[in-house]
């Protein structure tokens, strides 16, 4: 991954973040700082498995990347409510 776009998934994380936590259905208890994180992670990881694939530099949008993106942060999301949702009462 270039240095570009390793600062690219990480703005595109914050919406990423943002997008994983609408496709979860229910309530989570969980911060949107940690949302962030979580959508900010799972974008370099989409970034990194779309390159692994061959598919992160293609003409225009790239939908599968981001495709990978937002199921990965929706991935991480639900495992941190699932995590974090048990400790508060």
């Amino acid at each position: 991954m270039e240095i570009q776009g390793f600062f690219t998934a990480i703005i595109i994380g914050l919406v990423i973040g943002a997008l994983g936590r609408l496709v979860v259905p229910g309530k989570q208890n969980i911060s949107i700082v940690l949302t962030l994180a979580i959508g900010v992670l799972a974008a370099i990881l989409g970034t990194l498995v779309a390159g692994g694939l061959g598919v992160d530099d293609t003409a225009g949008i790239d939908w599968i990347e981001l495709l990978l993106q937002v199921v990965f942060a929706a991935i991480g999301v639900a495992g941190a409510a699932a995590v974090l949702g048990r400790r508060r009462s």
